[in-house]
């Protein structure tokens, strides 16, 4: 599913993002990205939907290596791959089903499709019953579930989540880990990027562990003990 061969990225002038990764991540796995801030989390994760591109190395998607993935290509990748970021990006003047709707809006997508797709999406991050609030009427974890359902919208084979609880608190944080996992049951590829030791503990999944940009530990069933 996702295949890292040798992979680094470089910053000018000569800051290391990530040096010589290799990795893969097999279809229908929870994998947890983890280290302190500055290790190269978030960069690793860029790089999956082509944010970033590698300096050396090669990056295969499903067995598409996107490593040079031309930009014309982009939109397609990112419909096969769903992203969450730490701090929701919701527009703010559309409401719940608004925002998921966009989603598809912007692919171009029917309107027949977009009334089938958004109520089954509400549905799976248990957002049904607030369809028609706005993000300002929400809790954090509610908005959290909304850029998670905005995220489902083409059925992505691969989910990532880039610190998706670090504006949470406990409780919230605890609902969004239960999400995530329900979306791995179904058979989502999982790819979650956090230094929240608690959460990826709770999960007891796959945990790969990162320090000055170079992976350190791969575990399955692991716990981040940094």
């Amino acid at each position: 599913m996702i295949r890292f061969k040798n992979v680094s990225k470089i910053y000018p002038p000569n800051v290391v993002g990530v040096e010589s990764v290799s990795l893969h991540i097999q279809p229908g796995e929870l994998v947890s990205i983890v280290g302190k801030s500055g290790t190269g989390k978030s960069t690793l994760a860029k790089m999956l939907f082509a944010e970033e591109r590698p300096t050396r190395g090669i990056i295969e998607i499903g067995g598409w290596d996107i490593t040079h993935i031309a930009d014309k290509d982009i939109p397609l990748l990112r419909r096969q791959i769903g992203v969450v970021f730490q701090d929701f990006k919701l527009l703010q003047q559309k409401t719940v089903y608004e925002n998921v709707a966009f989603a598809l809006q912007v692919a171009g997508e029917r309107p027949s499709r977009i009334r089938d797709v958004v109520p089954t999406v509400l549905k799976i991050v248990d957002l049904e019953d607030k369809h028609d609030r706005y993000p300002r009427q929400l809790s954090g974890g509610e908005q959290q579930r909304v850029a998670i359902g905005r995220a489902l919208v083409h059925s992505p084979k691969v989910l990532v989540a880039d610190e998706p609880t670090g504006n949470l608190d406990t409780i919230n944080t605890r609902e969004i880990v239960d999400m995530l996992r329900k979306i791995n049951e179904f058979g989502t590829t999982v790819v979650l990027v956090t230094h929240d030791r608690e959460m990826v503990n709770s999960l007891r999944k796959r945990v790969i562990t990162l320090e000055n940009g170079r992976i350190v530990a791969d575990v399955e069933e692991g716990r981040y003990r940094i």
